[in-house]
């Protein structure tokens, strides 16, 4: 049983910049049992009264369309030393499904997605930020491969939703949100020096408790 507040990491960046595989490195480098992620794309707002064509006109990568709330109520638990059940979002369907995943108390929390950085209220709940960087084309060509192979869409779709939504938002709000991160790690989530950095601070910060 956890009595001392997990340490919270915040992991932003554009799409396909690499956040993921960053927050899988610092998991792997801490160890088992050690760290949990909390995706922001778990906590989508559902829209149950929406057609599915409605559905897919949505504007995903707005701030609007996430549920703050839940996130930071589920943080704030976790940081009580007490255990959430986040939700699952089905990308196929565009909607929260039923079930949820437990997520217990860890040492280290991380938050994942584009939007991290974007709520201020949430931001004070992160100890330390990061911003993950990469060139916007290799970006793009990281989210095609993706959500054509694991979340069922059509090449023209993603390149459609690119184009429309995906960056005219990250110029209007995820980029800006680099200027709130304690550390840029350049060139995504195969940065080792900056993956130093992050772990060090997570030993210093435990060891000061």
């Amino acid at each position: 049983m956890m009595t001392r507040p997990p340490i919270i990491l915040g992991i932003a960046g554009g799409t396909g910049s690499g956040k993921t595989t960053l927050a899988s490195r610092i998991v792997d480098a801490l160890g088992e049992g050690t760290a949990a992620i909390l995706d922001q794309d778990s906590y989508y707002l559902d829209h149950p009264g929406l057609a599915t064509d409605e559905l897919a006109r949505l504007n995903f990568d707005h701030p609007d369309s996430l549920d703050w709330k839940l996130l930071r109520q589920h943080v704030r638990l976790l940081r009580q030393c007490r255990e959430i059940e986040k939700p699952v979002y089905d990308f196929r369907t565009h909607s929260r499904r039923r079930d949820t995943v437990r997520i217990q108390p860890r040492e280290v929390i991380l938050l994942e997605g584009i939007l991290i950085l974007e709520n201020p209220e949430l931001r004070e709940l992160i100890d330390l930020k990061i911003f993950v960087d990469a060139e916007p084309d290799v970006r793009f060509i990281r989210r095609l491969v993706r959500d054509v192979r694991d979340r069922g869409r059509s090449m023209d779709s993603v390149i459609r939703q690119y184009l429309d939504t995906v960056r005219p938002m990250h110029l209007e709000f995820v980029q800006p949100t680099r200027s709130f991160a304690d550390i840029v790690v350049a060139e995504g989530g195969r940065n080792q020096a900056a993956l130093d950095s992050i772990l060090a601070f997570i030993r210093q910060k435990n060891a000061a408790k």
